[in-house]
């Protein structure tokens, strides 16, 4: 990448290089049409590598070329672009540019999250029919990413990055994934990149084992990565000549079990890797329905199921319970109610500091008397949850997970009912980016959409003795017993006379007669009358605070009614505050103040989120034609 990345960067230099690795018996390379300076020279490193091989002397059949599409580069950026359409023409664009009628080996460069991962595998699968590519690779994906994939077509490699310093896809299980099922894993910045070059160089256990060998740390750092197994294909960046030769020696460096011992101090992670598949201690998953996760607005519950959840009975051995779910699905109640069984909860909210933090924690726990251990972070990733299943077998003591199937639209509901029960408001965005910073429950619905693009489910394979998945029930507080109307205002009761998306001013309100009418009707039979609006027009400039109040005036003098409005004053585009539509902020804030009962209440709307809303809060819907006109 390098030699057309760089800014210094010199063809002929770079031909030279490619010459030496040729030379060296180097006989697969890995490009990509992305590597260049910028759109505009797409395909330069593939097009240098042709050069490279139609001027080298020496046997080019045995080279093998990997390259990647899937990424593009506007103004010099990096953005992926997974369509179907983008990977085909691509595809046909490194062809011509490597000179080949078909690539060996044709990988996604990057998933891209605006398109189904789905879609781009399908366009590999049909390359590959056509002939056009040998073989199809994914890079910088998840096991789950992996195994979506091959359910469509065969997959022949995946490329992640993989270092003695760089353990994040030894822990996710990725590379055990791929080791354990003969998937070639690539390895890229196998060295750690520039950042580790000088910790590489002067780490004593690399140049203790290197002193041994007569080689360099650099050549035993990347020895003891196609030392763990050899479907593992590291490929460092070389931009001169003399790091080809070196690249050359580590392959023929043969690593003995005290050199093992020692590099395995520095990543322990990669000992697992090596282990044959018959010394591996195989686990016996025990999969359950845990009890019910139920939330009220009093605060949330859990209904016990004899067999399984959180009851620790004397004499059982040690146990680490490892809760996860969507940020606001209930994991911290859910821990409390183990914590009241006798278990010790670690938590990073309570303790500071980051997630690996709470392993030194949990070892001095397992020390201590505390021999039930619960903890109830969002473990998200493969990785952040292997970090304590390792700590944990180290010392002999099974893992069980709680996975709350709390579903977003549930999770967005309780976090607002959080946050205005704190605050008996419900803050601005910008205001709960400031309260974040002290109150861990402060945060705004893209924490939780964050989650959901990040999501590696949790899976028997990772090591837990059993996988409780406790589903979500909710359950309204016996003392709302208050019920409501609540109409979408926009369009509905705030029409504009000129034509306006909604009136800006008093003058420019118009209602319609049979709307009062039924409202009236509803009032009387002891509804209370509430309303939601997006104002937009405020962010923009062109409304103010103090101009939507005169509107809503205006409209309840012209229906004879008073109502309670509610609105969102943020701009358009992808939500991030709690108070936009399809979002529940509103609903909750009314929910909370007027404690409203949810199966009572209707919620009346003309918008294609309005049903979404509705169902967020357990609200009856009714179209609003059809409330106000019978239609």
């Amino acid at each position: 990448m390098r030699l057309s990345t760089e800014r210094d960067r010199d063809d002929a230099r770079a031909i030279a290089v490619l010459h030496a690795a040729f030379d060296a018996g180097i006989v697969f390379l890995d490009t990509a049409d992305a590597y260049c300076w910028n759109e505009t020279e797409r395909g330069h490193n593939e097009r240098l590598i042709a050069r490279a091989l139609s001027t080298w002397t020496g046997d080019r059949s045995r080279v093998r070329v990997a390259t990647k599409g899937g990424l593009t580069r506007p103004g010099g950026r990096w953005e992926p672009d997974g369509r179907a359409k983008h990977l085909v023409s691509a595809c046909q664009d490194s062809r011509r540019a490597l000179g080949v009628e078909r690539l060996h080996l044709y990988q996604l460069h990057a998933t891209d999250p605006r398109t189904p991962l789905s879609t781009s595998v399908r366009a590999l699968a049909s390359l590959k029919r056509d002939g056009l590519i040998e073989s199809i690779g994914l890079c910088n994906v998840t096991v789950g990413q992996i195994e979506e994939a091959r359910r469509i077509t065969e997959i022949d490699s995946v490329q992640v990055e993989l270092s003695i310093w760089r353990d994040h896809h030894l822990l996710s299980g990725v590379v055990k994934y791929c080791v354990d099922r003969r998937l070639h894993l690539i390895a890229y910045r196998p060295l750690g990149g520039p950042s580790r070059h000088r910790k590489t160089m002067n780490d004593p256990v690399l140049a203790a084992v290197a002193r041994r060998h007569d080689a360099t740390p650099f050549e035993i750092a990347l020895a003891w990565l196609m030392d763990l197994s050899e479907v593992i294909v590291p490929i460092p960046g070389a931009t001169r000549i003399e790091t080809v030769q070196s690249i050359a020696r580590a392959s023929r460096i043969a690593l003995s079990d005290d050199d093992r011992v020692e590099l395995d101090r520095l990543q322990p992670a990669g000992r697992e890797i090596r282990l044959k598949a018959e010394e591996r201690t195989p686990v016996t998953p025990d999969l359950k329905v845990g009890p019910t996760y139920v939330m009220s607005d009093a605060g949330p519950t859990f209904s016990q199921d004899p067999d399984v959840g959180p009851t620790f009975r004397s004499g059982e051995e040690a146990e680490v319970v490892l809760v996860m779910g969507l940020p606001g699905a209930g994991k911290s109640t859910y821990a409390q109610t183990l914590v009241s069984d006798g278990y010790h909860r670690l938590n990073r909210d309570e303790t500071g500091g980051r997630l690996a933090q709470l392993l030194p924690a949990l070892d001095r726990a397992l020390d201590s008397a505390a021999l039930r251990i619960v903890l109830d972070n969002t473990y998200v990733s493969r990785k952040s949850r292997a970090e304590v299943i390792r700590a944990a077998a180290a010392r002999g003591v099974r893992v069980r997970c709680v996975w709350l199937s709390t579903s977003v639209e549930d999770a967005q509901t309780n976090a607002v009912s959080r946050i205005v029960n704190r605050y008996g408001r419900l803050p601005g965005d910008e205001e709960l980016r400031s309260l974040r910073k002290k109150d861990v429950a402060a945060f705004l619905p893209t924490v939780q959409f964050r989650y959901q693009r990040e999501l590696e489910p949790p899976d028997e394979t990772e090591g837990f003795s059993r996988i409780d998945i406790v589903p979500f029930e909710r359950r309204t507080d016996r003392s709302f017993v208050n019920r409501a109307v609540i109409v979408s205002c926009d369009g509905v009761l705030l029409r504009s006379r000129s034509g306006l998306r909604v009136p800006l001013t008093p003058d420019d309100v118009q209602v319609g007669e049979e709307q009062a009418v039924i409202l009236r009707r509803y009032r009387d039979a002891g509804y209370r009358l509430l309303g939601i609006s997006w104002q937009p027009e405020i962010a923009e400039g062109n409304q103010s605070p103090a101009g939507v109040e005169a509107v809503v005036r205006r409209m309840c003098e012209l229906l004879g009614l008073e109502i309670e409005v509610e609105y969102c004053p943020h701009a358009a585009g992808p939500p991030t505050c709690w108070c936009r539509k399809p979002l529940p902020g509103l609903g909750v804030l009314f929910a909370l103040r007027h404690r409203l009962d949810p199966a009572q209440c209707i919620y009346v709307g003309s918008g294609p989120q309005d049903p979404g809303f509705a169902r967020r809060l357990g609200f009856a819907y009714r179209d609003a034609d059809v409330f106000f006109n019978g239609m």
